[in-house]
């Protein structure tokens, strides 16, 4: 019996709180390529957040911090955990950008070290030298990045070519 081959899953880890449009640009870019050239299923913080709080909040989210300091908490930690348990249970690799945001708030560096304990690789791209980078969050990135562009034609032949042999390795060879 043939095996079908397993479907890779990304996890985009970078800032949102601190960040333009809480990441959500950069995020929609590269996800539609991993889908569409990698054939990978992704897990986008800003599209599970937004499902998430459709349900459970009303009004601004944001608000909630200064004018309901305890809820804010508890619907923050529903999200923790609903992230946490998707880079330690269903992610294979994530894919982090790391700018100013980033080193802003403290969500990133919760799920590349979460990545790093369940050894999952973390490939970064940043435009920050290592220098202004935490040594903590270089300890948990697996491959670094000045852009995009360069992460892309790494995953083209990390994942690409993976996939063109794994499939070749499975056929049956005429005698």
């Amino acid at each position: 019996m043939k095996k079908k081959p397993v479907r890779k899953r990304v996890y985009l880890s970078g800032g949102m709180e601190y960040a333009q449009y809480e990441g959500a640009d950069w995020r929609a870019e590269i996800e539609d390529w991993i889908r569409t050239i990698l054939g990978h299923s992704v897990f986008n913080p800003n599209k599970e957040s937004a499902k998430f709080l459709r349900k459970h909040v009303r009004g601004d989210f944001r608000r909630l911090k200064t004018e309901d300091t305890p809820r804010f908490t508890k619907i923050v930690a529903r999200i923790v955990d609903l992230d946490s348990k998707e880079i330690a249970r269903r992610s294979d690799y994530v894919v982090c950008y790391w700018d100013r945001s980033a080193q802003r708030g403290a969500g990133t560096k919760g799920e590349v070290t979460i990545a790093r304990l369940f050894g999952k690789p973390v490939y970064m791209v940043t435009e920050m030298r290592p220098e202004n980078i935490p040594g903590w969050i270089l300890g948990c990135t697996t491959k670094i990045f000045g852009t995009f562009h360069e992460l892309k034609q790494f995953m083209e032949k990390e994942f690409v070519h993976v996939q063109k042999r794994s499939s070749l390795s499975g056929r049956k060879r005429r005698t």
